[in-house]
């Protein structure tokens, strides 16, 4: 009975996994990228730096650990919307994201969503 148990919880959590839950690679930006893990939080997702490169390989970067992507609430067909905080100037910007396979399309946007600033990130895990 108990491994039934298990084995349903387990079945449950994988079938309400969003898909962009993960481990994802930026694009470089100030001589840098990083690694972000995707995960829960409530209803929406969030993005944690976890590892950090620059053209000397890892390092160990005091944006380690900060939260990237902000309260990112799915509006179906693999499309975000929220907000993004950019490392290199400190700022916090209106988020999409458009998932589609292996990659993630992030936009960080101002002025009501007329400008915007783009990076294409893939998947990592």
């Amino acid at each position: 009975m108990k491994e039934l148990i298990v084995a349903l919880t387990l079945a449950a959590s994988a079938v309400s996994a969003d898909p962009v839950e993960g481990v994802w690679q930026t694009e470089p930006d100030d001589g840098a990228f990083a690694h972000v893990t995707m995960q829960p939080c409530g209803q929406a997702i969030c993005g944690v730096i976890t590892r950090t490169y620059n053209t000397d390989g890892e390092y160990a970067s005091l944006n380690l650990g900060k939260t990237l992507v902000i309260g990112m609430v799915p509006k179906g067909a693999g499309k975000y919307e929220g907000k993004v905080w950019r490392p290199s100037n400190g700022k916090t910007y209106i988020g999409k994201m458009d998932h589609t396979g292996e990659t993630l399309a992030l936009r960080g946007c101002v002025a009501g969503g007329l400008l915007c600033s783009k990076q294409t990130w893939r998947r990592i895990k």
